[in-house]
């Protein structure tokens, strides 16, 4: 009998992967040694829930006054496997982060880790929902309707984002990467069409949709192949929820995580539990919508005016809604197609990264660049709002009938803006064709209005980098950013299967970015770019040096260090004074009880004297759980919390103190029947005691399919 010649070598190879099983990729098959350490962490850090303005909209009447879903900070490490370079990715639930957030968190690392993590190496970034309170900020022009700075809203975020970071830490192994991508459809519509298409039409020519639709996904498993996590980069704005919401929620991004966490870590696992973390990261997003039925008018259901999103001249009623029936549904649906599209990536995901582990970060004064553009010096500007801004987008339209792609100014609300202060000559020339509504660059009152000094970040893992951007890029912003770094970087030697994703809205948050040809349309992007028109050019400049740098291996100059304004904040929002009941009433009473019994689909509603949510925001606990009987010993087990997709936490508040947590779970189908009951927990603070806990259930119900 013939013997192969190829079987002993296989035998060897065979044997030899038994005695070193680092010698076989995650799935057992790629035979790719493990490169990195990796951690994964997810901390609550979910805001005030009551009388907090939310951050998004700068609706000043969306103030929180329940839960939703809730927020979370997840946080990845991976390190090469000698330790000697590492790198911080963080994702929160929030609308972006802040400069002040930024510096408190690597304050907080440095008294933990010492030099291990600092600015350089760490990049938090926002989903961009516009559910979740505001006043974290340390410049006026985003405290205006949050009645200043917040400092439950700060606090919650810089522990949750260091106690993530903590447990990626303590959680870190040997492991792999693996980089996916492919294409969403139907998750994102372009909302300022008409800027789009003020871009080169050979630029244009060159991309199928005016919107990305591609979704780029980061797989991390351990040494046995188990899942430790996955970052997941898709543009689109977290504005499913409208501005007529009121419940904290991580919108559709939030669910898509939610989502992916229940199906690795189990469907019954609660929210915030399980060691699988899934971040649905944002991207550029600036001109990208997730209401995929487009503006309309809200009174006679015919499409908007496309240049300024008005209706009989009037932009409040030209409004973008969709895909489904009412705000909920339609977060549910662009959630749930991030998710499928992300766990087919997620299990297909089979290119490995293979590499160094490194990081390349500037802070950038970018009020004061100045760049040779055609043969002619160029410089952005000092910071300035357009009379776009003002107009607010189709996603949620601003007040006073400002409209969108105005180059003119009005003589009242030149006399109103004035009033605040008069820009300069030079201020005017420099942000042509906008013109400045708020001439915050030159406010310095109380503090400065908007930062100047911003932070421009790279961070390479193998053949992946990712581009941490300081505001909301539009989707052809974000095009030529990627498209820079990956030419900057194969020029100076990278390989061709480069994948450069942009991380939106990091570290600081600078409004929004569009290319010079957008910013000529002036529509709401563009009245938000606050540097001027050659901001992008201003970016490309300082992502083509830091590119450079990080495949030459040359350090870069650190820049100038950002301010600390944290001792100046004021704040105007007023305490909680007191809470109370009825004479004989009890804080937890049930006002309003269940009934004996529902079927699927159907919705439990139950009304509990409550406590202002303030007096404890309930980190890694809940304002309420559903739980269900074991009829074999009589115990009960929490199946649903606050941060559960099928409940929701209403706070109502009434005169003189007193007030209610309204709580309701629609009953999914996946229901187990049985015997049920819901708890509500709070704090309630008397006149003159300090803060004290308590406690409401209601009557037992029945569930049946």
């Amino acid at each position: 009998m013939m013997v192969n010649p190829l079987l002993p070598l296989v035998a060897a190879i065979c044997l030899l992967c038994l005695l070193h099983p680092h010698l076989v990729g995650a799935d057992g098959k790629d035979g790719l040694a493990y490169e990195y350490l990796i951690g994964a962490g997810r901390y609550d850090i979910t805001g005030p829930a009551a009388e907090v303005n939310m951050m998004g909209y700068a609706n000043p009447v969306q103030t929180s006054r329940g839960i939703h879903l809730r927020q979370w900070s997840r946080a990845f490490i991976i390190a090469d496997t000698n330790k000697t370079s590492r790198v911080v990715f963080v994702s929160i639930d929030a609308c972006m982060s802040s400069q002040i957030l930024k510096i408190r968190v690597v304050e907080e690392l440095k008294k933990l880790y010492g030099d291990l993590y600092f600015d350089d190496n760490v990049l938090i970034s926002g989903t961009h929902t516009h559910s979740t309170p505001a006043g974290f900020f340390q410049y006026v022009l985003f405290e205006v309707t949050s009645l200043g700075f917040v400092k439950e809203s700060l606090d919650a975020l810089v522990e949750g984002v260091v106690e993530s970071i903590k447990m990626a830490h303590e959680d870190m192994r040997e492991g792999s990467l693996y980089v996916n991508s492919g294409e969403l459809l139907d998750a994102n519509i372009n909302r300022s069409p008409t800027s789009y298409l003020n871009n080169p039409s050979s630029e244009r020519a060159r991309y199928k949709y005016n919107t990305d639709k591609e979704m780029v996904l980061l797989k991390m498993v351990d040494k046995e192949g188990k899942g430790i996590g996955m970052i997941d980069w898709f543009a689109v704005h977290c504005t499913s929820m409208n501005n007529t919401n009121r419940l904290i929620s991580s919108d559709n991004k939030g669910y898509a995580s939610l989502l992916m966490e229940q199906s690795v870590n189990g469907e019954k696992t609660l929210p915030g539990q399980g060691s699988f973390v899934a971040a649905f990261a944002q991207s550029n997003l600036g001109d990208v919508s997730p209401n995929t039925k487009g503006p309309h008018c809200i009174d006679t259901g015919k499409p908007c005016d496309t240049i300024h999103s008005t209706c009989d001249g009037k932009n409040e009623k030209c409004i973008a809604s969709g895909p489904g029936k009412d705000m909920f549904d339609s977060t549910r649906i662009i959630g749930e197609k991030q998710f499928n599209v992300g766990k087919e990536l997620y299990e297909g995901a089979k290119t490995p990264l293979n590499g160094p582990v490194d990081y390349r970060h500037q802070f950038l004064n970018m009020s004061d660049v100045q760049l040779l553009i055609n043969g002619k010096m160029v410089h952005t500007c000092l910071p300035a709002m357009g009379y776009s801004f003002a107009a607010g987008t189709t996603d949620g339209p601003g007040a006073f009938n400002f409209e969108q792609g105005t180059n003119s100014t009005s003589p009242f609300w030149n006399f109103i803006s004035h009033i605040l202060h008069d820009p300069s000559q030079r201020q005017i020339d420099c942000h042509k064709p906008k013109p400045i509504l708020l001439d915050t660059g030159e406010i310095t009152w109380p503090y400065p209005w908007q930062a100047s000094i911003l932070q421009v970040q790279l961070l390479r893992i193998g053949q992946l980098v990712i581009v941490g951007v300081p505001a909301e890029f539009t989707t052809m912003s974000g095009r030529r950013t990627r498209e820079i770094v990956k030419k900057t970087l194969e020029e100076n030697g990278f390989k061709n299967d480069t994948v450069v994703v942009i991380a939106g809205l990091s570290n600081t948050y600078s409004d929004y970015v569009t290319t010079f040809e957008e910013y000529q349309e002036q529509r709401y992007e563009g009245g938000s770019t606050v540097y001027g028109p050659y901001t992008l050019d201003a970016y490309l400049s300082a992502f083509a040096n830091l590119s450079k740098a990080l495949a030459t291996g040359q350090p870069v100059s650190p820049g100038p260090s950002p301010p600390n304004y944290l001792d100046q904040q004021l704040s105007f929002l007023l305490p909680v004074v007191a809470d109370t009941v009825p004479l004989g009433a009890h804080f937890g009473d049930v006002t309003q009880d269940v009934e004996k019994s529902y079927t699927v689909n159907q919705t439990v509603e139950a009304v509990f004297r409550s406590g202002n949510p303030r007096n404890n925001l309930m980190t890694n606990k809940t304002f309420l759980t559903v739980e269900l009987k074991d009829e074999s010993t009589g115990n009960w087990n929490v199946v649903q919390t606050d941060g559960s997709w099928d409940t929701r936490f209403y706070w109502e508040k009434h005169d003189f103190g007193e007030s209610f947590a309204n709580i309701t779970w629609g009953i999914p189908p996946s229901v187990e029947p049985g015997t049920y009951r819901i708890q509500h927990f709070g704090y309630h603070k008397p006149l003159l005691e300090s803060i004290k806990p308590y406690s409401g259930t209601t009557s037992e119900f029945k569930v049946t399919t």
